[in-house]
This record gives structure tokens, C-alpha cells and sequence, in this order.
């Protein structure tokens, strides 16, 4: 009590000596963010002042207690049914002191000049003094303080034209609760970080759980990548270094006259097969970690890499140049593989490894290139499948010589391969360049655009297979033979497919692996007109660049959706997802569109989509914070990833989670693997977190 009383005493005396000295006055000037404005868009009010030489204003921010220290700045905005207001206002480029004097707490301080900032959204014709705000705050010097009051702040008049025809409304319409809004001035915006920060506290946040699990994900299944290694070192056989390669490979093994001899050479040249690219997996794993893995898929660096040596791939397929080993290196391996016994055997599969490297190094750097970007086991079992499937024809026709004589003859189709192997690579670098497209929303691989790439690059691969196109290297087709049309029927089958999607299909056989069907600048398939449905609180942020799935209405910031699940009383599901995510694609493709799903996410929930991978969105400097390992988060994607991490204990995409207003996990956190992209499991998660959400309710 003592010390309020000398605090209020000091405070009365600085004060008076302020006033004494006559303290000068900020002079405020208003402006807005953008002066196009039609009814519906989101403009900022930015009100800059000057700071009187050798004085200093106290802004918004303070660690001091509410009826302690400084006065804070405040900007009161007379409510108008001509706009709302989004978020709370907040000052830009004020600093942190000390102050040890009399406050005794931290203060945020205008020295030279100040900026405030507040948003808001614009629904009818707004003219000069549409926009009253009044200032308080206080200015002080070294003499003492003085209070500024009711200083009321002349704003520009501000045309709006027209009433819902906005183009923002028109790509991120609202349902009809927006609508309300618009009508009802008293709806205000839920204030941005105001309803839960102990994420940013700077320390570990205690995981939530439910019933004692954090997560009930099955353990991450690696049979698909293993499959497509496996798919892939088939491949590998069929092409024009290693295909001839293979008879002359075995008869070193059945030279020898002793079955038992040319049975052990040939389990050691295939297990040293095995090794050999294993060994490189290995490698590539310890190289980059499973840290490296949410980097490598989504920054633009290695996306822009992996994307040029997959065109380096495609040109070496169709015969531009040979990706080939030193041949003095080569020359040296062949060499000790004459030698015979284990050693040669072992020096074999050295030798066949490098001289087969033209053909087979293009179809690893695609199968590793996939399997990098999935944590640390992914590249190793990828090269062990590829491996397995190169080696197993060499071990099988050692030990079953007769089976020679039934392999096809070498020919022209082995270069065909090669040539519609490199049309694959072609359509697979355009999938690398898109996924920093989408994260760095550079615009220029929207979904029509990437279709229209690979229906040509499909079609000139049919008119190949044809004959209608040939290459310097390729030898004349007499004859189109059965198995030649059959490709030829799929290919084609394939661009039929496809182009729908020029018109908005959802073409959910190329879920994950086409950009969100939201970049497609014509969809003629959109539901209700393109119009958003769900449940609404106050107007999202974000909606420029950031949308959900399946038209649906939500949000895009964690604080945001949490506040319209409080004023809702409606449980929030939380979706962790990512611009270069393909198994967020395929659910929101598979299981999202089934319409009991969506009537449940837009009746029963208040849905968030937090993308993790965002590179572009930078949030409010009021929303910027330190991590727990001392990083600044600036961004909306480093934000959202941290509270996954901080909250949830993932860092994996798809992440499912369903909580309440006090921020309680009512189901385990799921991923898309425990669904295995099927309905059934993922309608019982929504509605077991609906039925644990009423159990929690209060009973009338």
C-alpha cells in the first residue's frame, strides 16, 4: 500500500512538471493500405505521428501490471455499421526499455516516430468522418509525463463502391453467418492472440493427450516406398545397359564346372548387389537426417535441384548425352572381377553396378530423391527394394540356367524404354517445381497449367509408343505388336483422363500429386457456385493467399479459430497440413469430399487448416514471438509447425486433432496413415470427438 502511494505521488509530481513545461503534442497523420476499395474488402488504418525531439511515447505493449506503470496508448474506434474491425490494433517499430526508475517493468516506447495499425473490413459507402478514433496515451521526457487525452484523429475520406462485389468475396465467399456480420456492426472479430499464447512463452509446452495418448498412429508403413523401389529396380533390368548384360553375367557364373561353386558365386554377387546400393542408402540417410526431411520438400533450393536433374535425366533417356562412370575406373573393377572366386563375384557386381550406371543412375537419383524427404529409414529401404529386384534375375538364372533361353531377344524395345522412361521424368520434374510454387505462391504452375503440361507430355509419349515420333537412336517400327499397343491403349486412356480436369474434375486417381484444385482459375465442378459453408465466428485472415479444402469456411490461424470455437461452443478440428503434402491432397480428395464427412465438418465443427510449409504469409509484427529454442517465428507456416510440434508432438502432415474451448484433446492426434485414406475410420474420429465434446458440456 506504502508503495502505490509514493508510486502515485511521483506520478502526480512528473505530471505536473509536464504540464508545467508545456508538453508538445504528436501530430497524427491517417492513411489506408490500398484506396480501390469495394464492400467486402479488408483495409488497414495506418496512423503515423512524429515524436517531439528528445520525448517519448508509451505504446500498446507492457509487462507491467493493468493498474501499474506508464499509460498505455490506446486507439478507441467509434463503432459505424460501415465497417468492423478485424484483430486488435497494434503498434510497428516501437522498442523495449527498462525502465528502473519508477515503473520498474518492461514498456514498449515511440522515440523518434510511431506507427499504429488496425484492420478492418468495409461493407458500405464510407465518407469523411465515416471513421472517428480518438488517441489517449502519455508523453514523457527526462523532466517528467504528461497525459495525452481524447485527442481525436482526423482520417481521409474513403470511397467504398458497390456491395458484394468484391473480388476477394467472390474467390473466399463466406457463408451465411459473414453475411450476418455485414448486417450486425456488433459482431466484432475475435482479437488475434488473445485467447491462448503459452505456446510462446519461450518454454516447452506439456504435449496435450487424451486419455493418456498424445497420438494413436499406426507405426508409419514403408511397404508402398518399398514397392516402388521394387517396381523401379525391375525397371532398371529392362533397359539397353543392363538387359544384354545379364546372359553374359550368368554364363560367368555356370562356367565353372561345379554346381555348388556357381551357386555360391552367384548368392555372393547378388547379396553383394544388395550391399552395394543398401550401403548408398545409408549414406544418403546420415547425409541429410530426419530433420532435413520437411527442408528438402519444401524449400524452394532443393525442389529447383531436384527439379533440373530430373530433366538432366529425361535428356540423358532420350539420347541427348550418357550419364557414364570413368571408364579407367570401370576398366580397374572389371580387372579384379577376372580374378574368380568370392572376391570376383563381389568385383562383378562392382563391375555391373558402374558399367549399367548410364541407365540405372537416373532411376536411383528418382527413387532416392523420393525416398530423402521422408526421415532417415526412407532411403534405405528404398535402395534395398530397388536392389533385391536388380539382383533377384541374376541369382534365379545362376541357379536355373535352362530359364536363359526363355528371356526375349535384345532389340529396339530396350531403347524404347529408356525413351518412355525419360517422358516419366519429364512429368516428374514438374512435380518438384510445384511444390515451392505452392509454398512461396509464386503462381506459375497453377492446376490447369500443370495438366496441360502433362496431357502434352503424355500425348507425345503415345504418339511415340506409335511410331509417330522417333529419336536419332531409335530403330524403325514395322509393326505395332500387342503388348506395344497395350502401353499405347493406357497412355492414351491416361490424357483422356486428364482432361476434365482442365475444367475443375477432382481427378482423385492424381490426388496429391496435381496442385489443389483452389489454383484452378476456371472450375466449373465448384460446389454452390464456389460459395465457402461452415461455421464462422468473424472474419478469417489470411483468405488472400490461404484457403481449405472442399469449399469449406474456416480458418487459417490457430488463436482465430479457437475464439469462434468458444463463441460457437462448437468443438475446433484441426488440420495440420501442408502446400507440398501428398497425402493431405489424397485425403482431402478421398475422404473430405464424402458428403457425410462434410456435412459433419461444416455443421458439427469450427475447422482450421494450418499450413506448416507457408513461406510467403508473414504474420503482424503484434504476433511475433520467440520460440523455445530462441528462433523468431515471423512466418504463418514456422507458426503453425511450432504449435504443432509445441502441442501435439508431430511434426508429420496430415495431423488430425479435435479440441475444445479449454484447448482439450477429445480424440488422440491421427495421422493419415492410421486412416489409410478410407471413410469409415475418419467419420468415427469426427464423431467420437463429438460425443466426448457433449459429454464435457454442463448439464442444464
Amino acid at each position: 500500500m506504502v508503495k502505490r502511494i509514493v508510486f502515485l505521488l511521483v506520478l502526480m509530481s512528473l505530471s505536473f512538471q509536464g504540464f508545467c513545461a508545456g508538453f508538445p503534442r504528436p501530430t497524427f497523420k491517417v492513411s489506408f493500405s490500398k484506396t480501390n476499395v469495394m464492400a467486402g474488402d479488408i483495409v488497414e488504418i495506418i496512423i503515423r505521428f512524429d515524436v517531439p525531439k528528445n520525448f517519448h511515447i508509451y505504446s500498446e505493449k507492457s509487462d507491467c501490471p493493468e493498474d501499474d506503470g506508464p499509460i498505455r496508448a490506446s486507439i478507441d474506434f467509434t463503432p459505424q455499421p460501415s465497417y468492423e474491425l478485424i484483430g486488435k490494433f497494434f503498434g510497428v517499430g516501437d522498442r523495449m526499455v527498462k525502465e528502473t526508475d519508477v515503473f520498474n517493468c518492461s514498456t514498449g516506447e515511440f522515440t523518434t516516430k510511431g506507427e499504429f495499425r488496425q484492420k478492418i473490413r468495409v461493407f458500405t459507402s464510407i465518407v469523411n468522418p465515416g471513421i472517428q478514433l480518438i488517441f489517449n496515451g502519455q508523453i514523457c521526457n527526462e523532466s517528467g509525463c504528461d497525459n495525452i487525452r481524447n485527442v481525436a484523429i482526423k482520417t481521409p475520406s474513403l470511397t467504398v463502391i458497390g456491395m458484394d462485389k468484391s473480388p476477394s468475396l467472390t474467390e473466399n465467399q463466406l457463408n451465411t453467418q459473414v453475411d450476418a456480420i455485414a448486417k450486425d456492426s456488433s459482431v466484432q472479430s475475435i482479437p488475434s492472440g488473445t485467447q491462448s499464447t503459452s505456446y510462446r512463452n519461450g518454454k516447452q509446452s506439456k504435449i496435450k493427450t487424451f486419455n493418456g495418448n498424445a497420438g494413436a498412429e499406426k507405426s508409419s508403413s514403408y511397404w508402398g516406398l518399398f514397392i516402388l523401389a521394387f517396381l523401379s529396380g525391375l525397371t532398371a533390368l529392362l533397359t539397353p545397359c543392363v538387359f544384354p548384360m545379364i546372359p553374359m553375367t550368368v554364363s560367368f557364373f555356370i562356367k565353372n564346372n561345379k554346381r555348388s561353386i556357381a551357386i555360391r558365386d552367384s548368392i555372393v554377387f547378388s547379396l553383394s548387389l544388395i550391399g552395394m546400393y543398401t550401403i548408398l542408402g545409408t549414406i544418403v540417410a546420415i547425409a541429410f537426417g530426419a530433420n532435413a526431411g520437411n527442408w528438402l520438400s519444401t524449400h524452394w533450393l532443393p525442389n529447383i535441384f531436384f527439379t533440373l536433374i530430373f530433366l538432366v535425366f529425361a535428356a540423358s533417356f532420350f539420347g541427348a548425352f550418357e550419364i557414364v562412370m570413368p571408364s579407367w575406373l570401370v576398366n580397374k573393377v572389371d580387372k579384379k572381377a577376372d580374378n574368380g572366386g568370392i572376391s570376383g563375384a563381389i568385383f562383378m557386381a562392382l563391375t555391373i553396378t558402374l558399367v549399367s550406371f548410364s541407365c540405372t543412375g537416373p532411376i536411383v537419383g528418382t527413387v532416392l530423391v523420393e525416398a530423402v524427404q521422408g526421415g532417415t529409414i526412407r532411403p534405405i529401404i528404398a535402395m534395398f527394394g530397388f536392389s533385391l529386384a536388380f539382383a533377384l534375375p541374376f541369382g534365379l538364372l545362376a541357379l536355373f540356367p535352362s530359364w536363359l533361353s526363355k528371356l526375349p531377344k535384345s532389340g529396339g524395345w530396350l531403347t524404347s524404354v529408356k525413351v518412355v522412361l525419360g517422358f516419366i521424368e519429364l512429368a516428374f520434374a514438374l512435380k518438384f517445381l510445384s511444390i515451392p510454387d505452392q509454398t512461396y505462391h509464386w503462381g506459375i504452375l497453377d492446376r490447369e497449367v500443370y495438366l496441360a503440361i502433362w496431357i502434352v507430355i503424355f500425348s507425345l509419349m503415345g504418339l511415340y509408343l506409335l511410331g509417330k515420333i522417333r529419336f536419332p537412336h531409335d530403330s524403325p517400327i514395322e509393326h505395332l505388336s500387342v503388348g506395344r499397343l497395350g502401353f499405347v491403349l493406357i497412355t492414351f486412356t491416361f490424357v483422356v483422363y486428364m482432361i476434365p480436369g482442365m475444367w475443375g474434375a477432382p481427378l482423385k486417381g492424381l490426388a496429391g500429386y496435381l496442385p489443389p484444385i483452389g489454383t484452378q482459375d476456371f472450375n466449373y465442378s465448384s460446389k454452390n457456385g464456389g460459395r465457402l459453408e461452415g461455421n464462422i465466428a468473424a472474419t478469417p485472415s489470411y483468405t488472400e493467399s490461404l484457403s481449405l479444402p472442399q469449399n469449406l469456411a474456416g480458418y487459417l490461424d490457430y488463436e482465430e479459430a479457437l475464439g469462434a470455437a468458444r463463441t460457437l461452443k462448437k468443438p475446433l478440428f484441426i488440420d495440420f497440413t501442408g502446400h507440398g503434402c501428398v497425402n493431405c491432397r489424397k485425403m482431402e480428395e478421398r475422404v473430405w469430399s464424402d458428403p457425410a464427412i462434410l456435412n459433419l465438418l461444416k455443421t458439427e465443427f469450427v475447422v482450421a487448416s494450418l499450413y506448416v510449409d507457408d513461406k510467403k504469409t508473414v504474420l503482424p509484427p503484434s504476433g511475433w514471438f520467440t520460440s523455445a529454442s530462441g528462433e523468431k517465428i515471423t512466418l504463418l507456416g514456422d507458426k503453425n509447425a511450432y504449435i504443432e510440434e509445441q502441442y501435439f508432438g508431430k511434426t508429420t502432415q496430415p495431423l488430425y486433432c479435435i479440441i475444445d474451448e479449454n484447448e482439450n484433446l477429445l480424440q488422440p492426434a491421427l495421422g493419415a496413415d492410421y486412416f489409410n485414406f478410407q471413410i469409415p475410420p475418419f467419420k468415427k474420429f469426427l464423431e467420437d470427438g463429438i460425443s466426448e465434446f457433449k459429454k464435457l458440456r454442463p448439464k442444464p
